[in-house]
């Protein structure tokens, strides 16, 4: 399984929702109970419910309680991020990323990455930190915007962000680093992040 996939899988929390039922679902789903789950949720997403359609997305990702469709998880996935739901906007972008059930587009990939995190989602920080830093998806080349991303993300708990901010920190001068904590810490969530740097352009 895709490791962009596997990590925002694993540890999820459901929130209760407005629309009675999903919490039951929701329920049933942390237990494997899929049948129950599906029983609960279906008509929810049906309905509109973000959280019921990306956890259904997820259902049909990962075969459970449903036969196992890719595409039926991204149609899925998108509606719910269509709505501003974070963790679909991270599903979605990963499937553009490695090309699963869509033709791949890592530019459409960062579009996602980027909506899910500027809503503070730490996987999309810390997956578009490596876009930034590897020049991927149509996004230039930039040290500082990477490390930001991977500050970000170290403090909302990633193991990985603060590794691989402790790798292009070795690559960075001091102005570099500098610029990428300020801006780290000018930032908040459900505001734009900087699509560029002054001082960290490849």
């Amino acid at each position: 399984m895709n490791k962009f996939i596997l990590a925002m899988v694993i540890a999820l929390g459901w929130p209760a929702a407005a629309m009675a039922g999903f919490a039951e679902g929701a329920t049933a789903y942390n237990a494997k109970n899929y049948a129950a789950a599906l029983k609960e949720i279906r008509p929810l997403a049906q309905a509109g419910n973000a959280d019921a359609e990306h956890l259904l997305g997820l259902m049909y990702y990962m075969g459970r309680g449903v036969p196992q469709d890719y595409k039926a998880a991204l149609e899925w996935h998108r509606k719910a991020a269509l709505k501003g739901k974070a963790d679909a906007q991270y599903v979605v972008g990963a499937m553009y990323y490695t090309g699963n059930a869509v033709i791949q587009d890592h530019k459409q990939a960062v579009a996602w990455f980027r909506k899910a995190a500027e809503q503070g989602h730490v996987q999309a920080q810390q997956v578009l930190g490596l876009m930034y830093r590897y020049h991927m998806g149509g996004v230039p080349q930039d040290n500082v915007i990477a490390y930001m991303l991977w500050n970000l993300a170290a403090a909302g708990g990633s193991a990985n962000a603060a590794e691989q901010r402790g790798q292009v920190m070795r690559t960075m001068t001091q102005e570099q680093i500098e610029e990428g904590q300020a801006l780290s810490a000018a930032w908040k969530p459900n505001t734009p992040l900087p699509q560029k740097s002054r001082t960290g352009g490849g």
